[in-house]
């Protein structure tokens, strides 16, 4: 027997799904143990180990690999609970990363911040000045060496920072992605005073133009670069202890996988590592379900988190946003918010509800865990609505207090508000809706796309017991929770479903019509990187498949929009052929006369995307069908839950799960538990249990839609 394993480390549990090569699918779910995460990856492990019936010794050596997504990179960033870092740079471009452009206005701020653009401060520096120092070195747009680098004067600002406690340094050189020498030359420089100093190299981890995100994306890569390393050792060491046969790999930004060993010397590349996971589960189901348009949302215990599956292919962006900088990052295009089960209910200063984007994370966790957490939060309102069984979370195994609930809501919320303590929880269930219907509208409608012609996925701890309601909140029709032998660990699905996916890149900018040549050969050294890579990775492939890609952008603008390049050799009808597909999807992005391309059309970064095909990958096995669709059989009594503020409390049939089958409809307002998660099927509604055990809810779709 032969098993893939995906782990997914979240701010509150820690999730895992088994695969077998029989077809078999199980799942687990485990509390996280921050600060050391890997307790809570052997923890899970354990469980999974009890449920095929082995050690886990013996489970662990049938194992092909274990893809492991965490967000300890992205929250140290977000947090800015990173080590020193040191900055080498070009002299008189030190101060770059200061200035910041003026995008250190604009990026990532809210609409009504962006009103007042001008107004905005751009102090959120990575790192202070004293450790971002200067090289005499340059080369110029051609990757001419133009002044030599000056070897002693680098030793000199190298030492400056060792001597100030400098542990990890990032090194940035302008026009580096033209011609890598120097940057390399001082690496080198670095070993020669301590080998054991971290470094990384902008030409690596991001050889694009544009020297602001360039120098961003590096020195955050720095940033986490090291505790990436020790953490995945530590962890790796550890199961290896434990027999561990296969690879422990990485889930990336990009929705593929790499070696443990390599992720950290492209640290910044595993930031939106359990962000994507579930986006990469929802395109695998959605194959075996035969749904090519998926809006995937998922509800943690911190997050809310929706990416798209549009015509059967995640939708991709080339950048992302992190404290306000630019990051290079070919990555799945996930939205996120800080509104989980965790999130914590609050009043603003004009005694408004507000719902995160602050968490109580797993420790201490909702006021109803008994952990010493005080502050209410969705969880809270959930267990005081009825939503939630008082007898606890994991099937009992996570025991809740109605009691501590309703004195957080009531204290907090409820008395400030003049409300009811059961009013308060349903305000705050509202709310929760609201925000991530917003959240919603922003990816789906905002991106050019009509909600009716997308089926939305819904998982998570906390998300089947939301879903209904914002998904009708932008127009959507079927809900699909995917439950099966999953249930809420399904971003541990996706990651067990994800296969090895690496991508090199590299700015040459040029003007469209070019010689076909001159792409032949970055193409060519880009493929080569990728298939050097792929061979390291030390798995057997089934297949291995290159996608290459150009940036391009109408001339005098500064966002690139990616087009797809055929295969083969390439000639000029070829590259006119990306110039068309770079039109399309910009009149698609932007509207049918947004173009311009009597401006000209610039090619700006050439990339290369390699698939490693893994021999296998989980699909949900189907389950019996029922002799009928009345699901009596499952039904396990009722209690009052209060899923409109309108009707209040009403006396709601609750089903088990793990008694439906294929066939069986559930008429709403009921609640459906299962051991991991529960799902509120509103009044008007119908759940409907699919050949896999999902449950296919067709909602009350708001008429304005």
């Amino acid at each position: 027997m032969t098993y893939v394993i995906g782990v997914d480390v979240g701010g509150t549990f820690t999730d895992a799904v088994l695969d077998d090569d029989a077809g078999t699918v199980v799942a687990a779910k485990s509390p996280s143990t921050p600060p050391d995460y890997s307790r809570g990856v052997l923890d899970v492990l354990e469980l999974l180990a009890e449920q095929v019936g082995k050690t886990l010794p013996e489970m662990l050596a049938d194992t092909h690999h274990i893809a492991h997504g965490t967000t300890s990179s992205l929250n140290a960033l977000v947090m800015g609970n990173v080590p020193p870092v040191g900055f080498l740079t070009t002299k008189g471009h030190r101060d770059s990363i200061f200035i910041m452009n003026v995008e250190g206005r604009y990026l990532g701020r809210a609409p009504h911040e962006l009103q007042y653009v001008l107004a905005q401060d751009k102090g959120h520096h990575l790192l202070p000045k004293r450790h971002a120092l200067e090289v005499t070195e340059r080369v110029d747009r051609d990757g001419t060496v133009i002044v030599a680098l000056d070897e002693d004067a680098g030793r000199s600002s190298i030492r400056a920072l060792l001597d100030d406690g400098v542990r990890a340094i990032a090194i940035s050189l302008l026009w580096s992605f033209r011609n890598p020498a120097h940057e390399h030359r001082l690496r080198e420089l670095v070993a020669e005073q301590d080998a054991g100093v971290f470094v990384a190299l902008s030409c690596e981890v991001s050889p694009r133009i544009r020297e602001f995100a360039r120098n961003a994306t590096t020195i955050m890569s720095t940033q986490i670069g090291p505790g990436l390393r020790d953490y995945l050792t530590s962890l790796e060491d550890a199961l290896r202890e434990r027999k561990l046969a296969g690879p422990l790999l990485v889930m990336q930004s990009n929705g593929g996988a790499v070696l443990a060993s390599e992720a950290p010397s492209a640290a910044i590349s595993t930031v939106g590592s359990v962000l994507t996971g579930g986006v990469v589960g929802a395109l695998a189901l959605g194959r075996q379900l035969g749904h090519p348009n998926v809006i995937s949302t998922d509800v943690g215990g911190t997050t809310f988190l929706a990416g798209l599956v549009v015509d059967g292919e995640p939708v991709r962006a080339t950048t992302t946003v992190i404290n306000h900088h630019p990051i290079n990052v070919p990555t799945l295009k996930v939205d996120a918010i800080g509104s989980g089960g965790g999130a914590i209910a609050w009043l603003d200063a004009g005694g408004n509800l507000r719902v995160g984007p602050r968490s109580a994370q797993a420790v201490p966790g909702p006021a109803c865990y008994g952990q010493g957490g005080t502050e209410p939060t969705n969880t809270d309102a959930n267990l005081v609505l009825g939503i939630l069984p008082e007898r606890g979370l994991l099937g009992g195994r996570k025991p809740l207090s109605l009691e501590l609930a309703r004195e957080a809501i009531g204290t907090q919320i409820a008395k400030p508000l003049g409300l009811s303590v059961e009013d308060a929880a349903a305000a705050i269930y509202a709310v929760q809706n609201a925000q991530t219907g917003d959240l919603l509208r922003k990816s789906v409608v905002e991106a050019g796309h009509d909600p009716r012609e997308f089926v939305l996925y819904a998982f998570g701890g906390a998300g089947p017991a939301h879903c209904a309601r914002y998904a009708a909140e932008v127009g959507v029709a079927e809900v699909v929770v995917p439950l099966g032998p999953v249930a809420s660990a399904f971003s541990a699905y996706g990651l067990a479903s994800s296969d090895i996916v690496l991508a090199a890149e590299l700015s040459d900018p040029t003007f469209v019509p070019f010689d076909p040549a001159r792409a032949e050969r970055n193409f060519a050294d880009l493929e080569k990187r990728v298939r050097d890579g792929l061979d390291r990775q030390g798995v057997r492939f089934a297949t291995v498949e290159l996608h290459r890609e150009i940036d391009m952008r109408y001339t005098m603008q500064l966002a690139e929009v990616t087009a797809p390049v055929a295969d083969g050799p390439l000639d000029t009808a070829a590259i006119e052929s990306a110039a068309a597909a770079f039109e399309e999807r910009y009149a698609a992005l932007y509207g049918a006369e947004a173009g311009f391309r009597e401006a000209g059309i610039q090619a700006i970064t050439f990339r290369v995307r390699g698939i490693g095909v893994l021999p296998f990958s989980p699909e949900f096995p189907e389950i019996p069908t029922a002799s009928s669709a009345d699901p009596a059989e499952a039904l396990v009594g009722s209690r009052p839950v209060n899923l409109d503020a309108a009707t209040g409390f009403v006396d709601t049939p609750v089903y088990d799960y793990q008694q439906l089958r294929a066939g069986h409809v559930v008429a709403g307002p009921a609640i459906v538990e299962v051991p991991t998660t529960t799902v509120v099927v509103p009044g008007g509604s119908t759940g409907t249990v699919d050949r896999l055990g999902n449950l296919s809810i067709r909602t009350s779709v708001r008429s304005e839609s």
